[in-house]
């Protein structure tokens, strides 16, 4: 088993009159670390349950302190899986920890579709929450270096996903990708919107998908898929909440040319990323290499900043005259500019950028020194 990086933040925050979530992608890990912070706690008096299983719903959505106190019984801890799935779940959990205060609560969700801000908003002061994404290379350890050096290729092309990263063979990664493709990944989307037909987003996606590290147009996107502008838009929220995709904007303060009107997009894994399209070939016999490897580094190095607590402003920069920068951090006062080069070739700090952030860092993140940057 891979220890995920926030096991022992979790089992830290666990603490009675406190609820803590752990959100993220289906498919990413969840519910293997609720069993195994049960394991840790050792204890035989932690009721888990599961959203979606009605009994548990009916009770956690009573709205009755004495419901709830016989559904809680004895336990001393309460564990609940899938709590998007519960009705009124934030206002249910408030009163849980108001009249039963020795239970701490630990609740997980596939999606940030409302969950958080249903929880959140009763629960100031008395909640924390983590996020649990596809594995990190911190995760996975740095440690041997020729070993991951072999690694690379197998991850740029196969991704992350906890159950395809574990397959044996190449063969078994693809399967295991094309199911968390077919059967989990827009499963809160189409439940949301009571979809029957999940094409328009998989076109979208794909879409996406061709456009990594280029300014993606909402009106061309619509334009290509035969819906309006709104309907992009709209759906392109749904899916960073839902973990498959987030978003840069780009980065302008001081030069007039600087261009920030239309955002780019990354997949949080690079698997997803090349199920969508198809593609499993090798590196040598493609042509989009550059476009894995930055949303490989860029999506690793948003995880790194999740997980290490690093509070970062994420941009991208380019000017009218398209010199640009992949990734601009601003933290701690500070702008880090981030250049993603597969073979450190080029790479050099644009001159525009330097004379006008004259106090920033410039780095170029290559095969040769990835492992510096995102672990």
């Amino acid at each position: 088993m891979i220890s995920r990086y926030i096991t022992n933040q979790v089992l830290k925050a666990l603490k009675p009159c406190r609820v803590v979530g752990v959100f993220g992608p289906r498919r990413a890990g969840k519910t293997v670390l609720m069993n195994l912070i049960k394991e840790k706690i050792g204890s035989s008096k932690i009721l888990m349950v599961n959203g979606e299983n009605l009994d548990a719903a009916e009770a956690l959505s009573s709205q009755r302190t004495s419901v709830l106190k016989r559904f809680i019984g004895a336990n001393k801890y309460l564990f609940i899986d899938e709590a998007q799935k519960i009705p009124s779940i934030g206002s249910n959990l408030k009163l849980l920890v108001d009249t039963i205060q020795h239970v701490p609560v630990f609740i997980t969700g596939s999606s940030s579709l409302d969950l958080r801000n249903k929880v959140g908003e009763p629960l100031v002061g008395r909640s924390r929450y983590y996020y649990l994404y596809p594995l990190a290379l911190l995760e996975i350890g740095a440690e041997d270096y020729i070993r991951q050096k072999e690694m690379l290729e197998e991850q740029l092309i196969y991704g992350f996903y906890p159950q395809v990263y574990l397959a044996e063979t190449l063969g078994q990664k693809k399967a295991e990708l094309e199911s968390i493709r077919d059967g989990y990944l827009l499963k809160d989307i189409l439940e949301l919107d009571n979809l029957k037909d999940s094409i328009f987003i998989f076109n979208l996606l794909r879409l996406i998908a061709f456009q990594i590290g280029q300014d993606v147009s909402y009106s061309e996107l619509a334009s290509n898929l035969n819906v309006n502008k709104k309907t992009v838009m709209r759906y392109l929220e749904l899916l960073e909440k839902s973990y498959v995709v987030f978003s840069h904007h780009g980065f302008s303060r001081n030069l007039r040319k600087e261009y920030s009107k239309s955002p780019r997009y990354y997949f949080w894994d690079n698997g997803i990323l090349n199920s969508l399209i198809s593609n499993y070939n090798r590196l040598s016999l493609r042509d989009d290499v550059g476009r894995l490897w930055e949303n490989y580094c860029i999506s690793e190095r948003v995880k790194y900043q999740k997980y290490r607590k690093l509070s970062s402003n994420n941009y991208f920069w380019r000017t009218y005259d398209k010199k640009e920068i992949d990734l601009i951090e601003e933290r701690e006062g500070k702008l880090f500019a981030f250049e993603c080069k597969y073979k450190k070739k080029g790479g050099k700090v644009p001159r525009d950028f330097m004379n006008t952030y004259p106090h920033s860092e410039f780095h170029v993140i290559s095969r040769d020194n990835y492992l510096d940057y995102l672990t």
